[in-house]
């Protein structure tokens, strides 16, 4: 898919150790940690181990060797360009030894919180303009009104909140997931984050999909590789919850064994979409899942918590699509329903576009059509049920017609014998069971 993206601006590398904001014995044990952990001996490859370029790598094996933790190994390697091998003092292993045992983080150095946060600011998902053709072609498997469109565009445009609610079946989660595929381009997420001396990791490669290296000639090779490699480049970030979503999941996790935190699903899901799936089904209430975002929302900043108790602000730069089978009238307050920027009703499809549905399923499933049994359907089954038609419910005949069809051992056809068939597993009757 072709999408017109945003030019994210790339986090510079840092070219001496001043420039890395980090208090500096964090600095140096990290990379002493690394060394115990690793085994490595080599600047290269333990440039590449805490993602820093390889001057400033340096610069810190010199600051360990001033302090005699470090010392040349005395012997160059051949294989490795004729590089000075280094390995750690006796008291450089204790010293690692010590800065393990206070906490077990060691490869990428982390970000600082004020240089990751101009980061944010570079790439903000309130930066994007998505147009119509972008998000038509994103949604081009869904069959959707043209008014749907008409509201949903402006939403994503604005990265403000959007509130999705409607019958069930309609493709609410479709939608969303097509709000995602719409965004398109490129942002720079930090494997970890500073504050306070405390690390906080960010990347997550369950939630962060890595993007490929743009194949280009070998001159502009060398420019795109050109930034701060503590940060991984990947596409907008998209994190889905539904019913097991819990408040405790949006505060900081805290590891007690490597006593190093893990950033929550919303910080996570920074310059993306984080998609509050049937809401309405958690543990908690929906007013309380909402009272929890209402600050993040107004202010783009969240609060979160160390151990120790201190507070501190984290940017929040996420679209926030909250999803629901409810009306909003009925799990909200009015205080909690203006904070939500977009209300957007996802009804189902009328009869024209149901049958274009049921006709693009049937085509892809290899089920002809047969006018019979339509006629049969709209005329028969659907005045059952008020002729209320639902999105999911061409897949769902259709595919219960072909497991008949298989178990029969007949080819794929439609009958109004076999749509009776699917449509008594389609809706239960209430009836009376006798116990």
């Amino acid at each position: 898919m072709n999408m017109q993206a945003t030019n994210v601006m790339a986090p510079p590398p840092p070219k001496r150790i001043e420039e890395m904001l980090l208090p500096t014995t964090m600095m140096r044990d990290i990379l002493l940690k690394t060394m115990f952990r690793k085994s490595i001996d080599m600047v290269s490859e333990l440039a590449k181990a805490v993602c820093l370029p390889i001057p400033v790598t340096q610069e810190l094996i010199d600051m360990g060797r001033d302090q005699r933790l470090i010392e040349a190994t005395g012997t160059l390697n051949a294989n490795n360009g004729n590089e000075m091998g280094y390995q750690l003092t006796d008291a450089g292993k204790a010293r690692a030894l010590d800065a393990l045992a206070q906490s077990e983080y060691f490869g990428p150095m982390p970000v600082p919180l004020d240089v990751y946060r101009e980061q944010v600011k570079r790439q903000s998902v309130r930066n994007l303009q998505i147009t119509r053709e972008q998000l038509t072609g994103a949604m081009g498997h869904l069959v959707l009104p043209d008014s749907l469109l008409d509201h949903l565009g402006p939403a994503v445009s604005a990265g403000r909140s959007i509130l999705m609610y409607g019958p069930p079946g309609n493709g609410k989660s479709s939608i969303s997931n097509g709000i995602r595929d719409a965004l398109g381009d490129k942002v720079y997420v930090p494997y970890a984050i500073e504050y306070a001396g405390q690390v906080i990791t960010v990347y997550d490669p369950i939630v962060h999909s890595q993007a490929e290296a743009d194949v280009q000639d070998p001159t502009s090779l060398r420019r795109v590789t050109r930034f701060d490699t503590r940060y991984v480049c990947c596409e907008r970030p998209t994190v889905i919850t539904g019913g097991e979503l819990s408040l405790d999941m949006l505060d900081l996790v805290y590891n007690p064994t490597a006593r190093t935190y893990q950033a929550p699903l919303q910080l996570k899901s920074t310059g993306g979409i984080f998609i509050v799936d049937d809401l309405g089904r958690q543990k908690e209430p929906p007013q309380s899942i909402v009272n929890r975002w209402i600050v993040p929302l107004e202010e783009s900043k969240d609060i979160l918590a160390l151990q120790s108790g201190e507070k501190f602000e984290v940017p929040f730069d996420t679209l926030v699509i909250f999803s629901t089978n409810f009306h909003p009238n009925e799990i909200f307050d009015q205080a909690a329903l203006r904070r939500i920027f977009f209300k957007i009703k996802i009804d189902g499809p009328n009869q024209q576009n149901f049958l274009k549905i049921f006709a693009m399923v049937a085509k892809k499933r290899g089920m002809p059509l047969d006018e019979a049994t339509l006629v049969h359907l709209l005329k028969v089954k659907y005045p059952t049920i008020d002729n209320v038609y639902a999105n999911y419910q061409p897949i769902f005949l259709i595919d219960q017609m072909i497991s008949i069809c298989e178990f029969e051992g007949i080819p794929y056809q439609m009958s109004p014998d076999l749509i009776d068939r699917a449509w008594a597993n389609m809706f239960v009757k209430d009836e009376h069971i006798v116990k």
